[in-house]
């Protein structure tokens, strides 16, 4: 028994404000590091240009996701900005008795629910080398009129408060491939 629990995988928890590059950190991990599953979050949002359903998100309906979260499908989910986000428990738990790595890109909200069902989980956040660049990164994504791109630099405030209280590891994504390498380092050094 004890072989089993050995080969049991490790929850990757990574979040950090909107625009900081999160998804091409995980993306570029998953290129580089064996044996990982990146979870595929499900969400009422509207799917954004070059996005692919099933790759990027789950694209579902408000009715859809509520129906999940009453059948107990979901790890952990929360609503962002107006719109419901949430982690599919199935894949998550398959991927892990498959003795993968699971990297879950996840707001805070969600990071904290996670962390009491898997208290072992290693939680990174990544950080903007500044305001101004984080700014610019939000505006370059496209998405956001200015209420809205407001309202999500309003959020990040709070998430990076909260980051420095919850997150073991923190991470400056000045230069991509800087913080890439650190992700990854991170990752191997749980396989020890």
């Amino acid at each position: 028994m004890n072989e089993d629990k050995n080969k049991e995988g490790k929850v990757v928890i990574i979040s950090g404000p909107s625009g900081v590059g999160k998804s091409t950190i995980c993306k570029e991990v998953v290129k580089r590091v064996d044996n990982v599953y990146l979870s595929v979050s499900a969400t009422t949002r509207a799917k954004s240009g070059g996005e692919v359903d099933g790759r990027d998100y789950r694209f579902v309906s408000r009715e859809q996701f509520r129906q999940s979260v009453k059948d107990g499908m979901f790890l952990e989910y929360a609503e962002v900005f107006g719109n419901l986000y949430g982690t599919p428990k199935g894949k998550v738990e398959e991927a892990l008795k498959a003795g993968k790595t699971v990297i879950l890109e996840i707001d805070v909200q969600g990071a904290k629910q996670v962390k009491v069902v898997y208290p072992e989980a290693q939680m990174i956040f990544i950080l903007p080398p500044n305001q101004k660049e984080l700014v610019r990164r939000m505006n370059g994504r496209g998405r956001d009129d200015a209420e809205a791109a407001g309202a999500r630099l309003e959020g990040a405030g709070g998430e990076i408060a909260a980051a420095w209280q919850y997150y073991k590891h923190m991470v400056i994504n000045a230069d991509l491939e800087q913080a890439v390498n650190e992700v990854v380092q991170i990752i191997k050094d749980l396989k020890r």
